[in-house]
């Protein structure tokens, strides 16, 4: 095997930790915003199903809003796009905050929700296409780079909920959304403020670029994205479930951390290696591991066990990831790179909450156990889906000659 592209060579990229830094600062509160509504609509409200409901608002217009923001930012640029989503952010969230505190009708946070959601930046997606940009799209470059950023979103979602739950519970039951916008906005302005490593303003080669969504290959990663989306969401709820019904309640935290510590070490490791196999099959092989390792959850007879098997589980997380991300940028146009990451992206928080909220509903009637049915499906479902249909995960002829231009195979291997 060819020696890899190192994580030492990576952050030696010029401008790198230009972007990188401020990038972490405002990505860090990607996790908070949803927790941090629902602890603060529950103080404010004293209704699980209302707190539920607004934070669910807020994932779903996230959803919707995620890659129009980034088909944007390709036409566009990220700066001029990034300046009014913080601002539409930031007000949004205080004003949540403030209708939440002053006892406003419901549907007041609702609104409020849906544009905080809709006017998340997508940072994690443009600091992607930065790296595309800074490494001229060289495959053992780019690989590394998003297994970087994949353990990146593994530590912000670990250690934003931390943050969130500690903000609210020992200062102020608002503190977690404040702390939420104020690093969203501080990082975002910080990012955008640093030009140079921007990739180029696409204008009308992006304008003239079909629309990620309408290549086949990226609605099918759609659908898979969303079976791993299902897994973060039903494990953060099933594994609360079993950690009470154990009554260890505060383990919960740290059977979780382990699932996520796994994704973590088996993305550093995944990305420091050169692949001769294509990122089809990447993808297809780390997928099928995650399907093995969801489907030992349910049976797990104790907490010792469940955390064991979710550390396993998570190390086949950030491998599917970072290759869905790898094969997705040689699935479509120059001009739609950004769009496409979002699309990705949002799939997985729509998973998220579809998971979080079939399993909690099969807690609720059948018992903790039944939540761990959730990602074993969801996971079977997206791989049989990819498996199925990984026809349609080549680059087409427009898109090919983008690949091979990076040197990258014109057709992937098996």
């Amino acid at each position: 095997m060819a020696r890899p592209f190192g994580y030492g060579a990576l952050l030696r990229t010029p401008g790198a930790w230009t972007f990188l830094l401020p990038a972490f600062v405002a990505r860090l509160p990607y996790a908070m915003l949803g927790l941090g509504t629902v602890l603060l609509v529950l103080d404010t409200t004293h209704s699980y199903t209302t707190a539920g409901a607004v934070a669910a608002v807020a994932s779903i217009t996230q959803v919707v809003g995620a890659p129009l923001t980034g088909r944007l930012a390709d036409r566009r640029g990220q700066a001029p796009v990034l300046l009014p989503c913080l601002a539409l952010h930031g007000g949004s969230v205080v004003g949540l905050i403030v209708l939440a505190l002053s006892g406003a009708p419901v549907w007041t946070l609702f609104l409020a929700a849906g544009l905080a959601g809709a006017s998340l930046p997508q940072i994690g997606a443009m600091v992607r296409a930065r790296w595309l940009h800074a490494l001229d799209g060289r495959p053992e470059a780019v690989s590394s780079a998003f297994a970087f950023e994949s353990v990146t979103d593994e530590l912000t979602f670990v250690l934003g909920p931390v943050l969130a739950t500690m903000l609210c519970t020992t200062v102020a039951p608002a503190a977690g959304l404040v702390a939420e916008a104020g690093l969203t906005v501080i990082g975002g302005l910080a990012f955008a403020a640093q030009r140079r490593t921007a990739p180029p303003v696409r204008g009308a080669e992006a304008a003239g670029a079909a629309s990620a969504l309408s290549r086949p290959g990226v609605r099918l990663l759609v659908v898979a994205l969303l079976g791993v989306g299902s897994v973060f969401g039903a494990l953060q709820v099933s594994i609360t479930a079993a950690s009470e019904a154990a009554g260890q309640a505060g383990l919960s935290g740290i059977v979780y951390g382990l699932f996520a510590t796994g994704s973590v070490l088996a993305g550093a490791g995944f990305g420091a290696v050169r692949w001769k196999r294509s990122p089809r099959f990447r993808l297809l092989a780390a997928y099928g591991a995650l399907v093995l390792g969801t489907s030992t959850l349910w049976a797990m007879p104790n907490l010792l066990t469940l955390a064991v098997a979710a550390f396993c589980c998570g190390l086949a997380i950030a491998p599917t990831l970072i290759s869905a991300y790898t094969l997705v940028e040689t699935l479509v146009d120059a001009g739609a790179k950004t769009e496409a990451f979002t699309w990705l992206t949002g799939a997985i928080g729509l998973g998220l909450a579809l998971g979080s909220t079939v399993a909690g509903r099969l807690i609720d009637a059948h018992g903790a156990s039944a939540g761990f049915l959730v990602p074993a499906a969801g996971a079977a479902l997206g791989f049989v889906t990819l498996l199925a249909l990984r026809g349609l995960l080549v680059p087409t002829a427009a898109t090919r000659t983008v690949a091979t231009s990076r040197r990258e195979p014109a057709h992937a291997s098996h």
